[in-house]
């Protein structure tokens, strides 16, 4: 296409207006393109929408971008006035063609806090630009912004509303930001495999909307367990899975000031949620597992394997002053206590005392090889405290699977190592080689 200035001034002015009216008829877009097209054919507009995705044909690409990056510049330069409106166009249909571009979501930024543009619809437009360019780091930046402000600008109560109504109105707005959220970044990870902007940007939105939910981030973890069984060699993907799992630990694991000497700190009732840790650490390794063994050769699921094993022995450690309390000197009888009280009471709910409680088995859950037989009585240490609430805590307890140790973790390397590929070796050897250097020998 070839023509003089002002008819090029027009073309783009006219392309830019088709693309506001076409996202302010249409509030249900979610996806943006480009159109190879390398000249224009046809006399009409470069703006194609078909059902809910919109597309630029790219022959006007090399028209309408410079010309409305031209516009800005001068504006901001103050060499040009723009009406808010115009500011609103022309920053739009530059950040769905470039979105790393800094002055103009600094632009947004003034019109926001203006009142000239709503948070939402900005939000919209940044969801939009990473339907095209999901790494776009700006992007996320100028998103993260946002929901500050909106967190910060929250609406005014009505003097009508009782407390109860404000609390339960701000959690339902909080919850619907926070899928909307989720969903995102879920579509973004998809659309670029290691997207780190995406998986720290989904981390930010949990630590600011979500902090101390645990069912949050429990529904967190028990979705992202699909996702990661068909992205094995997604790094970001994990690392985020390690971090739900550091705050569930934080969260349901033993409080600090738990004391040994049978005293009641304000956080002993959390005590209870420690077999739900060690229940999370060890359907987390189960995955490994299976996913390594599934798919051989990907370094991404052995670096991951040792992250629950390290955490899983922290964890442990963290709460000897709990076992203390109760008189359970060692971890493993621990262990065996809930057990043990679990499957009696089971056992008195079945009326039958043959059976086992978990449908017939005869194996206690173990995530390593167990040396225990569930039909063999197993001792209880009669030197527990007989206070009844510490009864009636542990009885609230789930059987909890045996921490896997360096024995089982070298056990479960030697059967991969026969018949197994040259790089899953190469994998294999290293995790054992991270085990005798960093967790330890078994004595």
């Amino acid at each position: 296409m070839s023509g003089t200035g002002s008819e090029v001034d027009v073309l783009v002015q006219r392309v830019v207006r088709d693309l506001s009216t076409a996202l302010n008829r249409n509030r249900n877009i979610d996806e943006i393109g480009l159109i190879p097209c390398p000249e224009a054919r046809y006399n009409r507009s470069p703006i194609v929408m078909v059902e809910n995705k919109l597309g630029v044909e790219s022959w006007c690409v090399k028209f309408l971008l410079p010309y409305v990056h031209n516009k800005l510049l001068l504006y901001r330069q103050r060499r040009l006035w723009l009406d808010r409106q115009a500011l609103v166009d022309i920053t739009c249909t530059l950040l769905l063609l470039n979105p790393d571009l800094t002055t103009a979501w600094n632009v947004r930024k003034e019109l926001v806090e203006s009142g000239a543009l709503s948070p939402e619809r900005d939000l919209y437009l940044g969801k939009l630009a990473l339907s095209k360019s999901p790494k776009s780091p700006e992007t996320w930046i100028h998103r993260r912004w946002v929901l500050l402000h909106l967190l910060q600008k929250a609406p005014p109560a009505d003097q009508n509303q009782t407390d109860a109504e404000r609390s339960r109105h701000l959690s339902e707005q909080l919850a619907q930001t926070l899928h909307e959220e989720m969903k995102v970044c879920a579509d973004a990870a998809c659309r670029y495999p290691s997207n780190y902007n995406a998986w720290s940007h989904r981390i930010w939105v949990l630590q600011r909307l979500a902090k101390g939910n645990v069912k949050v981030f429990l529904d967190e973890l028990a979705s992202m367990r699909p996702w990661v069984s068909t992205h094995v060699s997604d790094h970001s993907g994990f690392h985020y899975r390690q971090f739900l799992l550091q705050e569930l630990t934080g969260s349901l694991g033993p409080p600090a000031g738990c004391c040994a000497n049978g005293e009641r700190s304000e956080g002993e009732e959390a005590q209870r949620d420690l077999p739900t840790v060690l229940q999370l650490f060890c359907r987390e390794m189960e995955l490994c597992s299976d996913l390594i063994q599934s798919f051989p050769g990907h370094e991404t699921l052995w670096s991951h394997r040792s992250v629950p094993h390290q955490a899983w022995s922290l964890q442990l450690s963290s709460s000897s002053a709990f076992l203390s309390s109760c008189c359970l000197s060692p971890p493993r009888r621990h262990v065996f206590f809930l057990w043990h009280r679990w499957k009696e009471q089971h056992r008195d709910d079945s009326g039958d005392e043959g059976s086992d409680p978990a449908g017939g088995a005869q194996t206690p859950i173990s995530c390593g090889d167990s040396q225990t037989s569930a039909g063999v009585p197993m001792e209880v240490d009669r030197g527990c405290s007989s206070d009844p609430q510490d009864i009636k805590r542990l009885r609230r307890g789930v059987p909890v699977p045996r921490p896997p140790s360096s024995q089982t973790e070298r056990v479960f390397v030697s059967s991969l190592l026969d018949g197994c590929g040259p790089e899953q070796r190469s994998f294999a050897l290293a995790y054992r080689k991270w085990l005798d250097t960093v967790v330890g020998v078994p004595s």
